[in-house]
């Protein structure tokens, strides 16, 4: 932990000007973010000196869930088995400015579940345009300066004044019936941080167990039978349903079948390209049927769930025999 002249206690010393995000969030990717969950992770992680790669392996067993595919998120288990970093829930019974404070202070952080309409950040979708709950890791804060910087997304932000205000509901009147944000305490001395070889033998370790919670059945045969029943709705719909459906759907899966390939390649080595390969051609194809629905018009999307779904049998075919 770290303070400077200003009064701002910082964790890591970080400052947003010169931050620079990780690969998995770099601008040449299919998907810029996977969600903001496991965002937040991976520069956490990343800003600590350490491998978020490692603990990526939690992409693999998306399923489908009936309307939407999996919101995936690094086991805490394997969050604290590959960093020595021990995530639970804690209770935000008092004003979160001053827990957060003093849990920085302390050498630790809250990662705290806000509203993106304050975060400016979000100049391209929520900020001061709608109220969205959105997952952040808080970083350093002044109290008296009202000022917090914080990993949301795909970087570090600060954010001050009336939107520091506004994010902590300092001075709002609030009806009783407002509930208090989902709030976990991040520790940072729950054990050894692995580095190296043994940091990437364990990943593998964690891989294996992955690669044996996928689903029982191919999940894109069922998400194939979910879009055709819902495209007539869907193309009638405005964008924002569209948009919703997307983030849902095919963003996710997309997404984090991006993140494992990476994880794949990054822990097997040169042996890791020919289970990736097909990773690979989910993440071009979720990303062509997202092009197809925002279009609006009526199409077939059977050839290319098809393909989907022949590519997962392929991945995981090549990761059985990659892991055994």
């Amino acid at each position: 932990m770290s303070a400077t002249g200003t009064g701002t206690a910082s964790l890591l010393g970080l400052d947003p000007a010169t931050y620079a995000p990780h690969s998995l969030h770099g601008s040449d990717r299919t998907y810029l973010e996977t969600n903001c969950y496991t965002d937040i992770l991976i520069e956490f992680v990343h800003a600590r000196g350490d491998e978020p790669l490692a603990m990526m392996g939690c992409a693999l067993p998306v399923d489908f869930e009936g309307d939407q595919w999996t919101f995936f998120k690094p086991r805490p288990e394997d969050v604290e088995r590959l960093y020595g970093i021990d995530i639970h829930e804690m209770q935000p019974y008092r004003p979160l400015p001053e827990q957060i404070a003093e849990q920085i202070a302390a050498g630790r952080t809250l990662i705290v579940e806000l509203d993106s309409f304050y975060m400016p950040d979000t100049a391209a979708t929520s900020y001061r345009k709608e109220h969205v709950k959105s997952s952040v890791v808080a970083e350093a804060i002044d109290l008296a300066g009202e000022r917090l910087r914080y990993f949301h997304g795909a970087g570090y932000h600060e954010l001050t004044g009336e939107d520091y205000r506004g994010i902590f509901r300092i001075g709002l009147d609030l009806p009783g019936d407002v509930l208090p944000p989902y709030t976990e305490l991040a520790r940072l001395d729950a054990g050894p941080r692995l580095e190296g070889e043994e940091l990437r033998a364990t990943a593998r370790e964690l891989l294996r167990a992955q690669v044996s919670r996928r689903p029982d059945d191919n999940p894109f045969g069922r998400f194939g039978e979910q879009l055709g029943r819902e495209l007539p709705e869907l193309l009638a719909g405005d964008a924002q349903r569209y948009h919703d459906y997307a983030f849902a759907t095919v963003r996710m899966v997309g997404s984090a079948f991006e993140a494992g390939a990476d994880h794949v390649e990054w822990v097997l080595g040169e042996g890791g390209g020919d289970a990736a390969g097909p990773m690979r051609e989910i993440v071009d194809g979720c990303k062509t049927l997202s092009f197809k629905l925002a279009r609006r018009r009526e199409f077939d999307p059977a050839s290319r769930i098809e393909a989907l779904a022949a590519a997962w049998d392929e991945a995981f075919a090549r990761l059985d025999d990659a892991v055994a």
